[in-house]
Parts: C-alpha cells; structure tokens; sequence
C-alpha cells in the first residue's frame, strides 16, 4: 500500500503491530517524536518508550480489542490522541495511533 498520502497529514500517525514494534510513523509523528529517536524508532518496541502505566494500557488495547481517546497538553498544545485496533481478515494486528493538534477553541456542534 501505498502511504505517500499520510507524510502530508497534519496529524500525527504511528502504527505498530500487536507485540509493539513501531511498524510506520508518518512525517508528523517523527517530527514529534525527533527528540527520541524520530524515524529510527521505526523497526523498535514501543514498550521501551513508555511507563509501566502506559504499557498496561497499550496492552489491554491489544487483548481486549478496544479503542482509546482522550486529550493531553503537550509543549503547551492540545493534542487529541485517538488510538485504535488495526486488523487483518478479522484479526487484531496491531494498533494505530492518531495525534491531533487542537486550536485552543474547537466548536462543538449537535447535528
């Protein structure tokens, strides 16, 4: 598959397979992870760069096929992180990892 299309995303994009290893992370995500190795945590565990806490979590996201979202204040920005199960044929692979700057005001609409 071609992925071309995720570098030019403004949000953040990191894939790993369900024992960890950090398999794609589009430009953003290297970008905001440069200080920790950027494009060369490609191929490592993402286990190695997290707390006990977050490796919990990560790993119930893997066993039990569930989704996590929530917000976090980073370098002084609002970022939405949405985390989810990636499949194939039915069968949880790994997970995706979506890191959204927010504006410090988002509208909120009822449709």
């Amino acid at each position: 598959m071609d992925t071309k299309y995720f570098n030019e995303l403004d949000s953040a994009i990191t894939v790993c397979d369900k024992n960890g290893i950090i398999l794609f992370m589009n430009e953003k995500s290297c970008k905001s992870f440069e200080k920790y190795g950027g494009r060369d945590l490609i191929g490592k565990n993402l286990f190695d760069c997290h707390n006990q806490n977050s490796c919990n979590i990560i790993k119930e996201l893997l066993r039990e096929d569930k989704s996590n979202t929530y917000t976090i204040i980073k370098n002084n920005k609002k970022k939405f992180i949405h985390q989810t199960p990636w499949y194939e044929d039915g069968e949880v692979m790994g997970l995706i990892e979506f890191s959204i700057d927010l504006p410090e005001e988002v509208p909120e609409y009822q449709r």
